[in-house]
């Protein structure tokens, strides 16, 4: 395992460390789930049940949700961050991902329900907003992946993992994508 100089830059002047690769790693992983980007998504679903003996229940819901992207730094390994005999470092970031879909309660709203005009008694089924709410989730994932989160989300990731390797002094930093 080869060992590289790093420096710790600070107010007092550069405080000379001795640091490893897995040392790397370690000051990566506190940074846990590194968000890079967040979208703003809205979508428009429909859902209609059938309803017994006959009828059917439509519902129409506007989502408005902010689709939070980044990488998981826990899933970094000792051997993603590798010292190179020239000086610097490639480090191997996980793969980008969807880290959370906030739904903004305040602006999603059913827009639309209604039950068939001839079964007047059938009531409306509160499930039915939750299975909307379900698959507005999924959609504006597909959406913000349509849009390039995943991609914008690598981009920026690297970037941040950039500037903080070069506050500890690293100079040279190489990127490459896990298989």
């Amino acid at each position: 395992m080869a060992a590289a100089m790093v420096y710790l830059r600070s107010g007092f002047g550069a405080l000379r460390i001795l640091s490893s690769p897995p040392a790397l790693v370690h000051e990566i992983q506190k940074l846990n789930e590194l968000v890079t980007v967040k979208y703003s998504v809205q979508k428009v679903v429909g859902l209609e049940e059938q309803k017994l003996p006959f009828g059917t229940e439509k519902l129409l819901l506007i989502v408005q949700a902010k689709v939070l992207g980044g990488i998981d730094l826990q899933q970094m390994r000792e051997g993603d961050v590798i010292a190179q005999p020239q000086g610097g470092f490639v480090v191997r970031l996980p793969r980008p991902a969807i880290l959370h879909v906030i739904i903004d309660e305040k602006e999603t709203k059913v827009w639309d329900r209604q039950v068939t005009w001839w079964t007047p008694w059938v009531p409306y089924n509160n499930d039915l907003e939750r299975k909307a709410r379900l698959t507005a989730i999924e959609e504006v994932k597909q959406t913000a992946m349509q849009m390039g989160v995943l991609e914008d989300a690598q981009r920026q990731a690297e970037a941040v993992i950039r500037n903080f390797l070069e506050a500890f002094g690293v100079k040279q930093i190489t990127f490459r994508s896990t298989s």
